[in-house]
């Protein structure tokens, strides 16, 4: 599946979106975010626990802390910034197995992460 022209300008205009939103946060006193849901009622952190961390260390510079939170998030920024900087007519979409994949294995690590699943971290 490929996204053209009026889809690709809306996932840029929506990376755009992340990476303003995440420059205000690196303004922002720490701590300052967007609790999970999932994790907020039940303790369990959801595949996309730590984005907001992730997004605003990768942008104040600070990959360690970035990759330790949600390592999607590096990626997250990177996407928006060449999609951005290059504006392509046409942006591949990975297969949704490979999309499914990556999501079980963030959710893995978030898991192991926040000690759900003893074990693995």
């Amino acid at each position: 599946m490929t996204l053209t022209g009026e889809q690709a300008r809306h996932l840029r205009w929506a990376g755009g979106a992340m990476l303003g939103a995440g420059l205000v946060l690196t303004r922002l006193p720490v701590g300052v975010g967007l609790p999970c849901p999932l994790r907020s009622i039940t303790g369990v952190p959801c595949p996309l626990c730590g984005m907001t961390t992730s997004v605003k260390s990768t942008l104040a510079g600070h990959l360690g802390d970035a990759v330790a939170a949600n390592p999607i998030g590096v990626v997250a920024v990177i996407v928006a910034v060449v999609l951005l900087i290059i504006r392509p007519e046409r942006i591949p979409v990975p297969p949704l197995a490979v999309i499914f994949a990556v999501l079980a294995a963030t959710w893995l690590f978030e898991l192991a992460r926040f000690g759900v699943l003893p074990g693995l971290g």
